[in-house]
């Protein structure tokens, strides 16, 4: 009977020394990914992909959502360059409203993104958080006005770069 208790703490103490060092062979890997440079450059990626969609987005909505009734080409050619499938129907019914009656009230629209952020990034999508002044002026009257604008962008991946294809006003 002695003898089992014996065998039984010898035993004990084997299996409590064998999960010891497990748990501390664990805690040094745990460690040493923390500081793996691979995982750092990971986030950087991460991070310098989501920088990367932000500029696109908001230099493409700048472009777009600017008009200059004495340019309207211009505005048309970048929203051909970063715009598709309903972002794009979307634009095309609000420049046909502009084009009509820009000219003869001289307007012009400035946009400017004061905050943007990603909300959800895959490969080869992205959900973005938009927040945008839009400055109004008619020549006419000499009447200036500023508006604010909250959307939900989606951004594709096309290629190489990233096109708006949704815009959801908030």
């Amino acid at each position: 009977m002695m003898r089992r208790i014996g065998v039984r703490r010898g035993l004990v103490l084997a299996v409590s020394a064998v999960l010891f060092v497990v748990a501390g062979a664990f805690a040094w890997q745990a460690h040493s990914l923390q500081q793996d440079p691979v995982l750092d450059n990971r986030a950087q990626l991460a991070g310098s992909t989501e920088n990367g969609i932000v500029t696109v987005v908001s230099r493409g909505l700048t472009q777009v959502l600017s008009y200059d009734y004495t340019q309207p080409e211009a505005t048309r050619a970048f929203a051909d360059q970063v715009l598709r499938g309903q972002a794009r129907e979307q634009y095309d019914t609000l420049f046909e409203s502009l084009a009509e009656r820009a000219p003869g009230q001289q307007l012009t629209l400035s946009a400017v993104v004061q905050l943007a952020g990603v909300q959800e990034l895959t490969k080869d999508k992205a959900t973005l958080l938009v927040f945008l002044d839009q400055r109004s002026s008619r020549a006419d009257d000499e009447e200036q006005s500023v508006s604010a604008a909250q959307l939900r962008v989606t951004a594709e991946r096309d290629g190489r770069t990233w096109v708006i294809t949704g815009l959801q006003p908030l």
